[in-house]
């Protein structure tokens, strides 16, 4: 992390504290009662997948979502913004039918309320294309920090589906920790943003490594310690 970033981190962990390790108790519940979720990592962090959790015919349909909202990216620190995430996203509409069920399936599988959820954010990574390593969760000694609060509070779990297998690159690496998790269509990787008492975690630093053949799809879904928006 540069300068900037680690004097923002030296103030991050207070934020939601209590919100974040009881809504962390309950996902994680949830998702050691599903057979169907594997466990990446559950000691330095929580990290979990879903094997096929999107079909072949929904990947399509989202990836042509993705390419009619895909934009250059942004991050909320423009200190760090320049060449930080060269990927293009935008959100998907959240009033169309089809991405309403994928948001429901997505937080009955969490078990969180929809209301939490930020809505669906798609991305699109060409050759050469990264986003390099960032957590989730937001710095609370940062500009944007109170208007986040306001409207939402904290990041809790993250959740990304990807929509294609990519020729070479683009594996989601968390870099703290060593895992290293490569695009698999149709699979969703969760994990929570914070440790089980309630701090944010460090050891969610996550990159997305630069595609070096071929295109890489994925959707997000982050979700926050009360209402969102």
């Amino acid at each position: 992390m540069n300068d900037t970033v680690q004097s923002h981190a030296a103030k991050a962990p207070a934020a939601d504290k209590s919100a974040l390790k009881k809504l962390g108790a309950k996902v994680r519940k949830r998702l050691a009662a599903n057979p169907r979720v594997q466990t990446v990592m559950e000691d330095r962090a929580e990290i979990f997948a879903v094997g096929e959790f999107l079909s072949a015919a929904e990947c399509d349909r989202m990836i042509a979502m993705v390419d009619g909202v895909a934009k250059p990216s942004t991050v909320f620190d423009m200190n760090y913004q320049d060449q930080y995430r060269t990927s293009y996203s935008g959100d998907v509409n959240f009033a169309d039918p089809f991405v309403r069920s994928i948001n429901r399936r997505i937080d009955d599988l969490l078990g969180i309320d929809t209301s939490f959820g930020e809505n669906i954010q798609g991305q699109r990574y060409l050759p050469g294309q990264q986003f390099k390593e960032h957590c989730d969760w937001f710095y609370t000694a940062a500009d944007y920090w109170a208007e986040e609060k306001a409207h939402g509070g904290q990041r809790s779990w993250t959740a990304m589906a990807y929509l294609n297998e990519v020729e070479e690159g683009g594996s989601t690496d968390f870099t703290r920790i060593g895992v290293s998790v490569p695009p698999q269509r149709g699979a969703l990787l969760i994990w929570n943003n914070a440790t089980p008492d309630g701090l944010v975690n460090y050891d969610t630093m996550h990159a997305g490594t630069p595609v070096t053949q071929g295109v890489k799809y994925v959707i997000t879904k982050w979700y926050r310690t009360r209402r969102w928006g």
